[in-house]
């Protein structure tokens, strides 16, 4: 199988968690006890041993596909929304490996619930925030950047007379207002979130 096959279907895989996790992060915008509620219904359906070491390898795999097809086609990447590929994925590699990380160590080291208040500590105390904030942000909007850049290369059909290029658009400005309602509600709408 080619390594941009493993790469595409992995990340499919992938895509379908981030949705689900981002959506979980929006229910901030109602309150802590809201994304908890959430994110409590949500975790049976990946917190167990099958979906949670297939999610682990598809991101392994993600990262590697992901490193070497950025090194073999960094140079010659053309245009905007190629470029955009590359670099976006190199971001979210970054993150994959930070994030995940932090939370394993967290969960397995610490034994800590690594919940709202594990994911927004930082974004809620200076001068942590100074890192936090750009680096959650740039993660969402690597996400849909990414999205929008495929999107670009397999899309060819208008759809409601807006073209390929003007929907790839359109993905970038939903990740920019998501980035910044997640950020709104995690941040306790910028006042700061009391953590417990």
């Amino acid at each position: 199988m080619r390594l941009k096959t493993i790469h595409r279907i992995s990340g499919i895989f992938i895509a379908l968690y981030v949705v689900a996790h981002l959506v979980n992060h929006l229910a901030s915008l109602w309150g802590p006890e809201a994304h908890i509620r959430l994110m409590d219904a949500l975790r049976p359906s990946y917190r167990n041993v099958l979906v949670e070491t297939v999610l682990l390898a598809a991101i392994g795999m993600q990262i590697y596909s992901g490193t070497r097809l950025f090194l073999a086609d960094r140079k010659t990447a053309m245009g905007f929304f190629e470029k955009l590929q590359h670099w976006t994925g190199l971001y979210l590699a970054f993150f994959f490996v930070v994030h995940l990380s932090a939370v394993m160590v967290g969960r397995h080291a610490l034994h800590l619930d690594t919940n709202i208040y594990f994911g927004a500590a930082g974004l809620n105390s200076f001068p942590l925030n100074l890192f936090f904030i750009p680096y959650y942000g740039l993660s969402i909007l690597s996400f849909f950047g990414h999205l929008a850049a495929l999107h670009t290369r397999k899309m060819s059909t208008k759809v409601l007379g807006i073209s390929p290029k003007q929907q790839s658009y359109g993905i970038m400005m939903l990740g920019l207002l998501a980035a910044f309602l997640i950020l709104f509600g995690l941040t306790g709408y910028f006042r700061g979130l009391q953590m417990p």
